[in-house]
């Protein structure tokens, strides 16, 4: 018999300035993003009384916490990002890597995060399960 899995997703969003370094164009300036996060978890049991794999509103929760690093913050300005670009790409990774550390009490795994800075233009970033 083939166990199945289940997949959660949740959403926020932050609003936040960056600048690209060496970019050589207009995103080299400062400028400011309304940028959405999606979180992806995974599980292969639910809880048996309540019939779920994790309460949405934790997860919410915790996406909250993670994105309110970032909300109303020049991430130029952030330890994370003094060395790096706060590009999307970056961002999803920052994301991951504290979704990941915040749902180790849970009984999922991340699987991947999006990070975008309008609908039309998407980055993602998940972990090979080597």
């Amino acid at each position: 018999m083939t166990q199945g899995q289940w997949r959660l997703r949740v959403s926020s969003d932050f609003s936040s300035s960056h600048q690209l370094r060496h970019y050589e164009g207009k995103c080299e300036n400062m400028h400011g993003h309304n940028f959405t996060v999606e979180v992806d978890v995974v599980g292969e049991s639910l809880d048996p009384k309540l019939g779920i794999l994790m309460d949405f509103k934790a997860l919410k929760r915790l996406l909250k916490e993670v994105t309110d690093e970032l909300d109303h913050r020049h991430l130029n300005d952030l330890p994370d990002f003094a060395e790096q670009n706060p590009s999307s790409e970056l961002l999803a990774r920052f994301v991951f890597l504290r979704m990941k550390d915040l749902l180790v009490p849970y009984p999922v795994r991340l699987t991947e995060v999006m990070v975008s800075e309008k609908a039309s233009s998407r980055a993602y970033y998940s972990e090979g399960q080597g």
